[in-house]
């Protein structure tokens, strides 16, 4: 079904301002097909029933379920390559070397999506330093929709999902079988804190960061939204940290606060 633009516009307004996620008229179509799917999940007659009710009460419980249905949850094990190689290869044996006397890191996954992401750096991290009782790790996984919390929570992928991206030693030695599906092994399961964070609002007390992960995200924000997002996440890393985002995001021209570094193939940003 098509949206009028003023339902569009209701929308878009709606979800910007609960995010801070930039829509507009030309995703009408993308708006339209997940409000159809959200409105057959709620058990809505027609998406018009759905926005009626969001229009009746724009600060309910359906305002958070039209903002998480926005959302985009695209991501897989080993995304890109090149950043999971430069951490394996030198960021994380460096920094185990650096925290040496303390043994303890601190990484961040935000916008973690259904979890791959944070459970590829757990399974790094056990490959580097195994089961030693002696290192705290905290894994932090956040997002702005509570369905992919719980995912990222439960560990559970199915066959498709297991494909792109995971070398098949990995599953063998961190997934067991559930049913028709895969599911991550407790012990890594137990190394993934998850919380709800929107990235547009002040961050909360999270600790200071290691390194922190946010990638393919900023692309959905404007220009000052990216730059207030920046200086929050600066703030709460270590003066020696590394900041990971996508292929396509940079902090060039957004926040002068970050020197851009390459390790092997994969960019970078720290701190200046």
């Amino acid at each position: 079904m098509s949206l009028s633009g003023s339902d569009v516009d209701f929308i878009s307004q709606i979800v910007r301002a609960r995010s801070a996620i930039v829509l507009d008229r030309s995703k009408e179509y993308l708006i339209a097909s997940r409000l159809v799917a959200l409105a057959r999940e709620r058990g809505d007659a027609s998406v018009a029933d759905l926005v009626r009710a969001l229009r009746a009460n724009p600060n309910g419980p359906v305002r958070d379920q039209v903002v998480e249905a926005m959302t985009t949850n695209e991501t897989s094990f080993f995304r890109d390559g090149h950043p999971f190689m430069a951490l394996s290869n030198e960021i994380l044996p460096g920094l185990l070397v650096q925290r040496g006397r303390e043994r303890a890191l601190n990484i961040w996954c935000a916008a973690c999506s259904s979890g791959q992401e944070p459970y590829t750096i757990a399974m790094l991290i056990q490959e580097l330093i195994g089961a030693d009782p002696s290192w705290r790790i905290r894994l932090l996984a956040t997002d702005i929709d509570n369905k992919m919390l719980k995912r990222t929570q439960e560990g559970i992928y199915n066959q498709f999902e297991i494909n792109r991206g995971l070398p098949a030693p990995l599953l063998v030695r961190y997934f067991a079988r559930n049913g028709m599906n895969y599911q991550v092994d407790p012990r890594l399961r137990a190394m993934i804190e998850t919380k709800f964070l929107n990235l547009a609002e002040p961050f909360p007390p999270m600790g200071q960061m290691d390194i922190v992960f946010l990638r393919n995200v900023l692309i959905y924000f404007d220009v000052e939204t990216k730059r207030r997002i920046l200086q929050q996440v600066k703030k709460v890393m270590r003066p020696d940290g590394y900041l990971f985002l996508g292929g396509a995001e940079t902090t060039m021209n957004v926040d002068e606060g970050w020197e851009r570094q390459t390790i092997g193939r994969a960019a970078v940003y720290r701190p200046r």
